[in-house]
């Protein structure tokens, strides 16, 4: 009951704060099989922008709130403030689909096995497909994940099958694959390859497209992400993401009960 209300909780506080299209792994498309420890939390405040065919859209900003909520498994949300600028008529904003998740890794990293993770995601449409700031129905998103790691290196990637098959759309999926190098104790470097398949009948938004990214741990608690990249062969002419991660366990919520106690 108490993880539940800490859960909610911290929910609240990012909602309030907001006064106010899936999202993967921070700072790429792509995740990996690695769930938040256990009783412990990520929020991130961030930002994810693309230019495709003269259309400017993304989220300015979204949270994200990550929580270890027993061993291997992490709950997900993401609450998007989202904006469409098209290349002629009006620009839109507002809020976008709400992002839902459970991670569960069912596999640990072992000498010659990889660790592996599944991660099903809801996206909760709001009301904003009027404004080209959602969709009208709720949608799915199936992935499996997989890393290995040798010394400084890690390899991460996988796919999944996306549900949007009702009129005007399709269901869709994707592949993609990353490989970071630590490059300093606080630093890590990482490119990105990804495809997606078509998901709207009306809309080129198919394609193979890339990513080059950094995370800077500017301590045990605070950090930076980073990641820009286009398509190789896709509409996207641009992409990038950038996010400010703050990251702590229950023992702040202690901290917080005994001070206002």
């Amino acid at each position: 009951m108490r993880v539940v209300k800490n859960f909610l909780r911290v929910t609240v506080v990012a909602v309030v704060s907001m006064a106010g299209v899936a999202l993967a792994g921070p700072p790429f498309v792509t995740d990996d099989p690695e769930p938040v420890d256990y009783q412990h939390w990520e929020f991130y405040v961030a930002s994810m922008d693309s230019k495709m065919s003269g259309d400017w859209s993304g989220t300015a900003p979204h949270f994200e709130l990550n929580y270890g909520v027993i061993p291997d498994v992490q709950l997900h949300l993401i609450t998007p403030l989202a904006y469409d600028v098209p290349p002629a008529g009006s620009a839109h904003y507002g809020l976008g689909d709400i992002e839902l998740g459970v991670k569960y890794r069912f596999i640990h990293e072992m000498n010659y096995i990889p660790e592996v993770a599944i991660f099903p995601l809801l996206e909760v449409p709001d009301g904003g497909s009027k404004d080209n700031l959602g969709n009208q129905h709720l949608q799915a998103y199936l992935p499996v994940w997989l890393q290995k790691s040798w010394g400084s290196w890690t390899v991460y990637g996988g796919g999944g099958y996306g549900v949007n098959s009702f009129s005007g759309y399709h269901n869709w999926g994707f592949a993609g694959a990353v490989l970071q190098k630590q490059v300093w104790s606080n630093v890590a470097i990482g490119a990105e390859v990804y495809h997606q398949t078509a998901y709207e009948t009306d809309f080129p938004n198919k394609g193979t497209a890339f990513n080059i990214g950094t995370v800077i741990d500017l301590s045990d608690q605070h950090h930076l992400l980073f990641s820009a990249g286009r398509s190789i062969d896709g509409p996207i002419n641009f992409q990038c993401y950038v996010a400010y991660q703050f990251t702590f366990d229950n023992s702040l919520f202690h901290f917080w009960n005994h001070s206002h106690n």
